[in-house]
């Protein structure tokens, strides 16, 4: 399976440092991943972050920079560059560890036609996994009124994508749950491979803060000005 042909993968990215070198290395140790389309859409204001993007050009993936904002905006601005059939949408802290990972749940969206998949997170310093097993359940009874998947892994077919409206430009906040609700539950699929993410929203936040925050999620899915509003996540 050569990824190029099949695979476009956006990352939204703001003064992440270390961590876009730690996804954008993951994404070069991946199988078949030479000439892979990488879009970084980056807001940093450090020289750091695009000092580390920059280390990772020219190896098996190809990196492309464009102009980010909030997440929302950065991702649809990617997607909007995507000439592949499948997209797919990571944070800028995730690592993937099997260098098969991409094929894998390339392999599964296919299969088994879906549009949209996501699968389990796990931390990188196996710290808050409860919470993150407890959100696999979350998802599982989710269903009966709509997806939630989370941003940090949302593999789309792009066509699909396209049909939903794609990720809202004005959204600030829950991104990735105003999207992926609107996605039929039976074209949807919960991976069973893991992917791995930075502990540090839930240290700087709380588990109580972000547990509250998704509820409220919830009871304002039909409110799209609560998704306008950053709620001080990013503070």
């Amino acid at each position: 399976m050569e990824l190029q042909n099949i695979l476009t993968v956006v990352i939204p990215c703001k003064n992440e440092k270390e961590n876009i070198r730690n996804v954008l290395n993951s994404l070069n140790k991946q199988k078949n991943s030479k000439g892979l389309l990488v879009i970084v859409a980056d807001i940093s204001d450090d020289m750091v972050t695009i000092h580390h993007i920059n280390s990772e050009r020219n190896k098996n993936i190809q990196i492309l920079t464009i102009d980010g904002g909030y997440p929302a905006y950065g991702r649809h601005q990617g997607a909007l560059m995507s000439e592949t059939p499948y997209t797919l949408f990571l944070d800028s802290d995730m690592e993937i560890k099997d260098t098969d990972f991409l094929e894998k749940i390339l392999n599964e969206i296919i299969t088994k036609k879906g549009s949209l998949l996501t699968c389990k997170v796990r931390t990188t310093d196996n710290k808050y996994n409860n919470f993150f097993k407890f959100f696999d359940l979350i998802q599982k009874f989710h269903r009966i009124t709509g997806p939630f998947a989370l941003g940090g892994i949302m593999l789309f077919n792009t066509e699909s994508y396209f049909k939903l409206g794609g990720f809202n430009p004005n959204d600030k906040f829950a991104e990735d749950y105003n999207l992926s609700k609107k996605v039929n539950s039976k074209d949807f699929i919960l991976s069973k491979n893991i992917i791995h993410t930075s502990s540090r929203r839930l240290k700087s936040k709380g588990v109580w803060y972000m547990a509250k925050l998704m509820f409220l999620s919830f009871l304002n899915r039909n409110n799209q000005r609560f998704f306008e509003k950053t709620h001080s996540y990013w503070s």
